[in-house]
This record gives structure tokens, C-alpha cells and sequence, in this order.
């Protein structure tokens, strides 16, 4: 009921707002312009809900003469709210999660005469370890389905699983996450040391004092400044080490030392496919390293989404695969 009466609310405040009455509205043209507000561009809108251009050319002809209003004007190339339509933008979104939330729908799904796309969120290391099995899977269950992988870029990460153009982020937390964010572990990793074959400071194995005094690749993918497992394991023996190298790439970084006297701390899994493409060598770190886990992160409003959940089963299938 508490979700019930917040719909409500939502609803008669944006109907107040624009001196509009239920009885006199098609609330087919609700989710038009939640589109039209998200991209500001009729035929994006058309595409995120579905409509031919056409077909939402209309919707906006029709919403302008219901709230009175132009709802997007043209400021140079593009187009722009006007102070009205960015008033009822918040209310209106707030009345369509409630909504969705409230009504639960579950859409019929089925891999495999399914055509459409997942957008998953992920940084190199997450894509080498999940997306062969994933692909494979697809490829036996729901050949239609194609997956769209981009960076996992933490700035905009949240609003994107928010508003639905990232389905997925599979990565790193170390931080608690908001409340309507959900969370799967997938594995936990560890450490493991490469350097290039014929290294000529080692011999059987790298030593504390070698790995404190040697040259160290970084893959820079967190914030600066923050202390790494390897930074924090050498000061509790009272050493430190020089990093004359950080990268951004988990792929690029084993390549590099390969060709070079560095030393790189890098994920076993990932160590272990590297070996067979580069002349590297692996070794146990010589001291103890905090591991890592990974995991899979959506927001609350695909929970009971079918599609979301069979993505969501093949990425737990790939992780188990791993143990």
C-alpha cells in the first residue's frame, strides 16, 4: 500500500503541476516523455521506448497541447528543456519507478528467439575473466543476443544503472553501496608476480628484497594516492618500492614488462592466460597480499526482470566456472 499511495502522490503532483486531470490523459504518453526529457532528442526517444519517429513526433505534439507547454525548444544544435518541462522531470520519473516497482512485471522472455542487447560495464580484467563463457553460453542458448561492453567508468556508473543504459557492472567495490543498488559476489582473487623470462636479477624464485628493489609496473585503475595491498604489505616490513611505471590497462601492463626488467603484481587468473601469450614468468609473491572479490552490481528495478535475470545467471555461471 506504501508503494500504492506514493504512485499516487507522484502522480497527482504532476498533474497539478500542469492544471492537467487523470480522467483527460494517456498515460501511454507518460513514458514518451520521461524519453523526450532523458535525451532531448525525438528520435533517441523513439528509440529508448520503442516508437518510430513518427510515432513519437506525435506523442510530443499531443503532450505539448495536453500540459500547455513546449517541453523542448531549440537552443542552437540541440534541444532544451524549457523551465516548465525541467520541473516536471523529477516528479514524473519518481512516478514511473514507483510504477514499475508497484506493479512488477514480469515480461515474457525467451533466450532463445530473443534479439536485443545487454549493456554490461567493465574493466579489461572483468571482460578477459567473464565474457568468453558468457559469449559461449549465448551462442548455445540465445544466439539473437549481443552484448555491448564499455569501460566501467565510476563517475557515471550509478545514474547509469539508474536510468537503464548499463544493464550490468561487474568489477571491483570496496565501498558500501546505495540501498537500491544489488549486489553479487562472483570470486575471490589473489596475486600472483611476473616478470620477463631470462630476468636477469632472478633466478628460481623472487626474493622480498628483490621485490622491494626492483622496478615496479602499476595498473593504475583506482584513485592516486590510495595505498595498494602491495604498497601496505611492504610497509608492515618497513620497505617500499619505486613505481616507474603505472598503466591504466590489465592487458597492456604484462605485455610491457615482458619486454622489460619491471616487475608486476597482477591477478592469478589473469596471470595464468598471460603466460601462454607473453615470455613471463610467474612467481609467489614474497610476502602475503590482501586477495580481492569480485562482483555483479544492477539496480533494484531489474530485479524480477526475466531478461536481466538470465544475463545475470551467466555471469554467476561464468564466475563458478572460475572456482
Amino acid at each position: 500500500m506504501g508503494r500504492a499511495s506514493h504512485l499516487i502522490q507522484c502522480m497527482i503532483g504532476i498533474l497539478a503541476m500542469h492544471d492537467a486531470h487523470l480522467s483527460g490523459i494517456d498515460l501511454n504518453l507518460l513514458p514518451a516523455l520521461d524519453a523526450l526529457l532523458r535525451e532531448r532528442h525525438v528520435t533517441r526517444a523513439a528509440q529508448r521506448v520503442g516508437l518510430s519517429q513518427s510515432a513519437m513526433s506525435h506523442a510530443l505534439a499531443r503532450l505539448r497541447e495536453l500540459l500547455g507547454d513546449p517541453i523542448l525548444v531549440r537552443s542552437g544544435r540541440g534541444m532544451v528543456p524549457t523551465e516548465r518541462a525541467e520541473a516536471l522531470e523529477g516528479p514524473l520519473r519518481d512516478a514511473l519507478a514507483a510504477l514499475e516497482s508497484a506493479l512488477g512485471a514480469q515480461d515474457h522472455f525467451d533466450p532463445a528467439t530473443a534479439e536485443r542487447s545487454f549493456h554490461i560495464a567493465a574493466e579489461d580484467l572483468g571482460q578477459v575473466l567473464f565474457l568468453p563463457a558468457v559469449l559461449r553460453a549465448l551462442r548455445e542458448r540465445a544466439p539473437g543476443i549481443d552484448l555491448d561492453v564499455m569501460p566501467r567508468e565510476r563517475a557515471a556508473l550509478l545514474g547509469s544503472l539508474e536510468d537503464k543504459s548499463i544493464d550490468l557492472v561487474i568489477g571491483v567495490f570496496a565501498d558500501p553501496l546505495p540501498a537500491a543498488f544489488r549486489t553479487q559476489r562472483l570470486l575471490v582473487e589473489d596475486f600472483v608476480c611476473v616478470t620477463r623470462r631470462g630476468h636477469p636479477r632472478i633466478r628460481k624464485r623472487l626474493t622480498l628484497k628483490q621485490y622491494a628493489e626492483l622496478p615496479h609496473a602499476l595498473i593504475g585503475v583506482g584513485q592516486r594516492g590510495v595505498p595498494t595491498a602491495v604498497s601496505r604489505a611492504l610497509a608492515a616490513h618497513g620497505l617500499e618500492r619505486r613505481v616507474a611505471l603505472r598503466v591504466g590497462s590489465f592487458l597492456a601492463a604484462p605485455l610491457i614488462v615482458a619486454e622489460t626488467d619491471l616487475v608486476l603484481t597482477l591477478p592469478r587468473r589473469l596471470a595464468e592466460r598471460v603466460v601462454k601469450m607473453a615470455p613471463l614468468v610467474v612467481h609467489e609473491p614474497p610476502v602475503e597480499l590482501e586477495g580481492f572479490a569480485f562482483a555483479a552490481v544492477w539496480h533494484e528495478r531489474r530485479q524480477r526482470e526475466p531478461a536481466h535475470r538470465f544475463l545475470r545467471e551467466l555471469v554467476a555461471a561464468a564466475a563458478a566456472a572460475h572456482r
